[in-house]
Order: C-alpha cells, then sequence, then structure tokens
C-alpha cells in the first residue's frame, strides 16, 4: 500500500458492489450460463428457471435455450417456485419502480423484464406487442413531456394526451409474475406453455446460454443492476434447488472472501441499496483477487469499462490512443465512487479505490479530482 486514508471506515459503494458480484461469478461459474434446468417425462418437457438474465435479452442475443424450448416436441411445462425472495432488494427505493434500472427479480426473466416503448409516426410502437391492451391514455393530463408510467401493482400503463414525438424512447419494468410468464413464453415459442407445481429433481439437466464472460462483460460495461441482481440467482442455482441472494452473498462471502481486512456488509448484487457498506482496504484486496483470479490482463480489462473509452468510464478521462485506467463507477445521491486499476507511463500496475459519501458539491466536482489524481498516478509512476 503506498497511500490511504480512511481505508478502514465503511461507506455505501453503490455500484462498486458489482465488484462482488463480478467476481462470484469468476469463483462459480463455468465458461457459460446456466439457463434452464430440465427433465424429460413421457410426452412432456417440464423446465424450471435459474434467474439466467441473458434469457431472451435481445442486446445480449442469448437464444440458446430459447431455441431448445421452440425445437422439443414434447408439451412445455414451466415449474415456478424456486426463488425465494422479494421482487426488490433489500433496501430499495419503492418510487423507482417505473425506472428502467429497476426491473424486477425473478426465476426466469424474459428480455430483461422490461418493456420497450417507442414512437413511430406520432403512435406508441410496444414491444412485446403482447401488452398492447395494457397501455391507456390519461385525457385529463394534457400539458408536459411524454412519459409513461405504470401502476404500481399492475400491468396498466398511463400517457399523457400530448404529443409523442417520433425519436422517444423508454424502458419500463412489467410487473412481474406467473400468468405473465407463461403469457410471454408462450407468446414468444408460439406454442403452448402449460404451468406445473413440481419440486426440481436432483436429475434434472441443464441448458447453458451465453459465454460467461460476455454476461460479466455485459453488467460491468453500462453498470446494469439488472444482469447483476439476476447473476446472484444463477450463482445460488449451483448450490441447491433454491434461489435466493442471500444464499449467493452467503456463499460468496463465507467462502471467497475471509481475508478480507473487514467484513463486508453486502445485500444486494447492484449496489442500488445503501444497506451495502464496504470499506476502500476491502475494495483494493477485492481488486488483487480478481486480477489474480482472471490472470489475464487483456481479458479482465476487456469486461471492464475504459477510461475515455468504454462503459461508465466513457466520459470520465480523455480518449487517449490507448486506455490507462480500468475500473468501476458508483453513483446514487450524495455519492460518487470509482475503483479499478490505473496502468502507468513505466509500465506499472496500481490498484486504487476512492470512496466518496455525502458530499453535497457536484458530482462533476467529485468526478474532476479523481480523474486528476489517477491521471497524475498513470504520468508519474
Amino acid at each position: 500500500m503506498l497511500y490511504s486514508r480512511n481505508e478502514d471506515k465503511y461507506f455505501t459503494p453503490a455500484s462498486n458492489t458489482k465488484l462482488y458480484t463480478f467476481y462470484g461469478g469468476l469463483k462459480m461459474l463455468s465458461d457459460s450460463i446456466p439457463s434452464l434446468r430440465y427433465v424429460e417425462r413421457g410426452d412432456s418437457l417440464i423446465f424450471w428457471g435459474t434467474g439466467d438474465p441473458s434469457f431472451l435479452l435481445s442486446h445480449l442475443q442469448g437464444n440458446n435455450a430459447y431455441q431448445f424450448l421452440k425445437a422439443s416436441p414434447r408439451k412445455l411445462f414451466f415449474a415456478h417456485g424456486r426463488y425465494k425472495g422479494g421482487i426488490y432488494g433489500y433496501g430499495w427505493s419503492w418510487d423507482d419502480y417505473n425506472d428502467y434500472y429497476q426491473a424486477e427479480i425473478n426465476e426466469l426473466p424474459i428480455m430483461g423484464n422490461l418493456l420497450n416503448v417507442s414512437a413511430k409516426g406520432g403512435q406508441l410502437q410496444v414491444s412485446p406487442r403482447l401488452f398492447d391492451a395494457c397501455f391507456q391514455s390519461d385525457t385529463a393530463v394534457t400539458t408536459g413531456d411524454f412519459r409513461v408510467t405504470r401502476e404500481f401493482d399492475h400491468n396498466v400503463f398511463h400517457y399523457p394526451d400530448v404529443p409523442v414525438k417520433d425519436d422517444y424512447q423508454q424502458q419500463v419494468p412489467y410487473k412481474i409474475n406467473t400468468a405473465t410468464t407463461l403469457a410471454l413464453l408462450s407468446d414468444t415459442l408460439q406454442k403452448t406453455v402449460e404451468l406445473i407445481n413440481m419440486k426440481m429433481p436432483a436429475d434434472a439437466k441443464t441448458i447453458y446460454n451465453l459465454k460467461t464472460d460476455s454476461v460479466l462483460k455485459a453488467m460491468m460495461l453500462p453498470s446494469d443492476n439488472f444482469i447483476a441482481e439476476q447473476l446472484l440467482l444463477v450463482y445460488s442455482n449451483q448450490l441447491s434447488d433454491t434461489l435466493s441472494t442471500k444464499t449467493a452473498i452467503k456463499h460468496v462471502t463465507d467462502t471467497y472472501l475471509t481475508d478480507l481486512p473487514d467484513k463486508p456488509v453486502w445485500v444486494d448484487g447492484s449496489g442500488l441499496s445503501r444497506g451495502n457498506l464496504f470499506t476502500p482496504r476491502d475494495m483494493v484486496m477485492l481488486l488483487q483477487k480478481i486480477y489474480r483470479e482472471v490472470n489475464n490482463q487483456e481479458r479482465l480489462f476487456s469486461m471492464l469499462p475504459a477510461g475515455g473509452h468504454s462503459g461508465t468510464l466513457l466520459n470520465a478521462y480523455p480518449a487517449t490512443d490507448k486506455p490507462f485506467v480500468y475500473g468501476k463507477t458508483g453513483t446514487l445521491s450524495n455519492i460518487h465512487n470509482q475503483s479499478g486499476y490505473v496502468l502507468t507511463k513505466k509500465g506499472k500496475v496500481y490498484i486504487y479505490s476512492f470512496l466518496n459519501n455525502n458530499f453535497v458539491q457536484t458530482t462533476a466536482t467529485v468526478r474532476k479530482e479523481m480523474e486528476k489524481i489517477v491521471t497524475q498516478i498513470h504520468e508519474r509512476f
């Protein structure tokens, strides 16, 4: 350690929490994401979810599990009930329910558990189309910006009676329930999927979807909360027939993180909760463990935001010919953190962690100061 300040103090990490989720994936998953568990019984194919976030997620093209169900000549039955937890993580802000970054958690997510709403020729375009009938114009609202708002407990979506521009884009979480899952599966597969109440047997087989690295990268670069939360369920799938965020966190902490200087307070996968509390020296040691676990700098850095080039560090540093900083940001109100690796002109690699909490100046001010310090390290060391 070259320099430390308040290194043993606990801070709210925000999306720096995803580094813990990232490390859990490196330790617990093979090269591909388990997507479905299944058994074949006579003319029936019975399947269970694993929490796989890549299932029918359009920008990842995770279609292997979908094609497996599509091609099966058997009757399809979805067995639900593996997930033991709430639709939101511990300590999440309930009033963010309508925002894309807080999709609900479940055992078989479909299309990111989000609706894509856009406009063409002044008309709304909804995907999946199955939700078309759920949209209602609020004729009492005739001013303001065009924005879709879902009712908190129902898949009823309201929009104001104002013109919608063709460049309008919005992603809105839909309300998770078993009936909606069955309807979406049946509509997408173009074949009937029925419900069955059946405990998953020990001999259930596994269908894998995407490469693990591609899903971890999709979580880290844009700081995708949905992928982070669902991955914890995928980790618990490796442990038992129950999907549980708490089980996954406890396993990673008790099995792989017992040597951290301070015991982390870790409650969700994404960092949306202010219940997470980590120390800077824990973050530094975690980054060291990640570096050693991957044991391939090119592979590791390809999965992380790069200063001035990609992800959440795209605008945090100048666009140099070659990035010199790779890491993870974390932002909530009055919180802005950054932890990662900085490459120096002398060819060294340094690990750093800034956890900035409870400030009242602008986030841009804090970001600029971190950029200045990290850049100086790059140039002088």
